[in-house]
């Protein structure tokens, strides 16, 4: 304690009293964060209670991840605690989602064993902005819905479709974009789907065209999961009763044409990814059963 000032305290004394480093304490008093009360006789930098709340505050600010110059306009008035805190939520929350975004990609590229060239392109697509998302689904659209004969109604429909990000992704959803956004890059999956789309549009002034059913219609799926369940082969008798349940007289030819194009574009897989992306829960992936009705259909074309 100095003689000539009996309330003040030595940066020594205040580092004891706040637990900082008297370094730490001497660069916040350069920068003019705590500025010392007064000076003792021999120069020394003097503090008193109020630069203990002080420090305290500055602590506070920091540990909260305020600089310096936001700490200033703090103490200075010129800003409130709460503009600064807002506006650091705001960066906090960009932040979070970035971290988000890097986790999702790292935790995709250790699945997949991925090389340097493929996690480069993951990250790319995974920080893809808003807008050039939106391109990519829209070029893919064009490619694959575009020209389509169909009613205007389902011509609204492909235009108004949309496959984004929300604005705080989870990791599942980043993990499905990159894969999907991989997928519907591909110009051989944009010919496959649009080879399959073709196949099962309804045509103006006409039907559903046949086997469409397959792909809109959820009970085909579950009628053949609980074939499979009970054990029925798709070339034993049983799977022939089946079959005439769920197409009745439709031509079995077409149907198989349309499944076979469905299997081959992958399209059990891009419509789940697109249910993650969107936070829909979609539902199990049909491969199995599609492929089992197709070797059914194979077998009684064959019979």
């Amino acid at each position: 304690m100095d003689e000539e000032h009996p309330d003040v305290l030595t940066i020594g004394r205040l580092a004891h009293r706040t637990g900082l480093s008297v370094r730490t304490l001497r660069f916040w008093s350069d920068e003019g964060v705590v500025p010392p009360v007064a000076r003792s006789a021999s120069g020394y930098r003097l503090y008193d209670a109020g630069s203990v709340a002080r420090v305290e505050l500055v602590r506070t600010l920091r540990e909260l991840g305020l600089g310096l110059d936001e700490v200033c306009r703090v103490l200075s008035g010129r800003s409130t605690v709460a503009e600064v805190a807002e506006a650091h939520v705001a960066a906090l929350d960009a932040q979070i989602r970035s971290l988000k975004v890097s986790r999702a990609v790292l935790s995709t590229v250790a699945t997949r064993g991925s090389t340097a060239e493929e996690t480069a392109l993951m990250n790319r697509l995974a920080r893809l902005s808003a807008a050039e998302r939106k391109q990519v689904v829209d070029e893919f659209k064009e490619e694959v819905f575009g020209g389509l004969d169909v009613e205007p109604h389902v011509r609204d429909r492909f235009r108004a479709y949309s496959v984004d990000l929300p604005d705080d992704p989870t990791p599942g959803q980043v993990d499905a974009w990159i894969e999907l956004a991989e997928l519907v890059r591909d110009p051989g999956f944009r010919a496959r789907l649009r080879t399959w789309m073709e196949l099962n549009t309804p045509v103006p002034g006409q039907g559903r065209p046949p086997g469409a059913s397959i792909w809109w219609a959820r009970q085909v799926v579950q009628t053949v999961a609980a074939a499979r369940k009970r054990g029925v082969a798709p070339e034993g008798p049983e799977a022939v009763g089946i079959l005439s349940e769920l197409f009745g007289d439709t031509g079995r030819a077409a149907v198989l044409r349309s499944l076979e194009a469905g299997i081959e574009a992958g399209a059990e897989r891009y419509r789940t990814l697109v249910a993650r992306v969107r936070g829909q829960d979609a539902s199990p992936d049909a491969t199995e059963e599609l492929e089992w009705l197709a070797r059914a259909l194979r077998t009684a074309d064959r019979a």
